[in-house]
């Protein structure tokens, strides 16, 4: 951990979140010969990787990938060939994801730091370097990145624990501090952080460490001074669905600068899409605007977690990029002005938009594909979502024909 002495190249504005699509980065893949000393994170399912025993429900497509950047598996493909996975460990490999968000017109990446990852060494040895490689990537590449922590996990009273963890990253890294890392998004004149989970009924409860970890980011001497991002429920301005009903929830949301709702799985179809952006986007962009913050939908491809969670495959079908199109044209309907996509990388819960493969193992486990569709498709389509953000294209349901080359 120290700060960053590579090359910065020009890319996207990183003075503003505005007019922005940021990707969520979870980097939690680790492969056996990676270096990590954490074998197939994320991969396996009950310490197990192999047919019949895995975490992911998508395949991803590593034909770009050097030899260097693949690690075998016992999978197969149909012709009996070797089934290949990629390491988020692998600095090569974070770069070309970073190149690809570059290729696709994707601004940048919200970097996932899991704060219940922070207390095992190995774990922590992981974040930091994914940490560190998506820095250097987004700067090599021009792209924008932010830390995010996620907080799910955590437990009441552990909230020092978290606050030490962001005093190491600014102490060690100079995160939002370091004139070299030119990569690092900033809004309204302030570095940029975001933190995950609060108000959820199944996620740290805790109100007052919730405001103590939102005041010392917004207003500590040493560490402070940042534009703070709050992922919060769906019902975060009513205070139902998947929101506690606690009015010390409102009193910490209206000390963040930028509220960011989650969606997945809040909706299965275009059509409830559509009346989620009239029912809960509309309102709350309104309320927004009377309150001086600002507002980051999140928007999904579509989700699965059979494999991780027995569930149905394909439970959120994708219906060739028409679910997806349909949530960010809503979004720019209801007066959204910035796009939060998850995920980048997410195979687990099938919301990955990053190259998948079409050709995905045979055998004893199931997995999706993308219908046929390029593997960069999702890539492109999300692109295409900054060009209508910015009013560069008509916010229509057809799906632009440079996603669909």
């Amino acid at each position: 951990m120290k700060p960053y002495t590579g090359p910065s190249v020009p890319g996207v504005d990183t003075s503003t979140l505005e007019g922005k699509v940021m990707c969520g980065y979870q980097g939690l893949f680790t492969c056996e010969g990676d270096g990590s000393g954490i074998p197939w994170n994320h991969y396996n399912i009950n310490k197990r990787f192999e047919p019949g025993a895995c975490h992911i429900d998508f395949w991803p497509d590593v034909a770009e990938l050097g030899q260097d950047e693949k690690y075998p598996t016992p999978f197969r493909h149909a012709d009996g060939s070797v089934a290949y996975v990629f390491s988020s460990y692998n600095p090569k490999t974070v770069q070309r994801h970073f190149e690809w968000m570059r290729n696709a017109g994707i601004d940048g990446a919200f970097v996932q730091r899991f704060a219940s990852n922070t207390a095992n060494e190995a774990s922590y040895n992981r974040l930091n370097v994914v940490l560190a490689n998506c820095r250097e990537a987004a700067n090599r590449v021009g792209r924008a990145y932010v830390v995010m922590y996620d907080l799910s996990g955590m437990k009441p009273g552990q909230i020092q624990r978290v606050i030490d963890d962001w005093k190491s990253l600014v102490d060690k890294m100079r995160i939002g501090r370091d004139a070299n890392d030119h990569a690092y998004l900033r809004h309204k004149g302030k570095p940029v952080v975001a933190a995950w989970g609060m108000g959820f009924k199944d996620r740290l409860t805790t109100m007052p460490e919730w405001a103590q970890f939102i005041d010392f980011l917004k207003n500590d001497a040493t560490y402070g001074g940042f534009t703070v991002m709050l992922g919060v429920p769906t019902g975060w301005r009513t205070l139902d669905r998947d929101c506690l009903d606690d009015p010390a929830f409102s009193t910490n949301v209206a000390e963040a600068d930028i509220i960011s709702p989650w969606t997945v799985g809040r909706y299965r179809t275009p059509e409830a899409a559509a009346e989620h952006a009239k029912t809960r986007w509309a309102p709350d962009i309104e309320w927004r605007r009377r309150n001086g913050k600002d507002y980051l939908p999140v928007v999904f491809p579509g989700f699965s977690w059979h494999n991780m969670k027995d569930g149905p495959l394909d439970a959120i079908p994708r219906l060739k990029g028409r679910f997806f199109w349909k949530q960010c044209v809503e979004a720019k309907r209801a007066g959204a002005t910035m796009l939060y996509v998850a995920m980048f990388d997410e195979m687990d819960e099938g919301t990955a938009i990053f190259k998948c493969a079409n050709n995905p193992p045979v055998g004893a486990t199931s997995f999706l594909t993308f219908e046929g569709l390029p593997s960069d498709y999702y890539l492109r389509l999300a692109g295409q979502a900054g060009r209508l953000l910015r009013g560069e294209i008509p916010a229509t349901e057809q799906i632009p024909q440079n996603a669909a080359r």
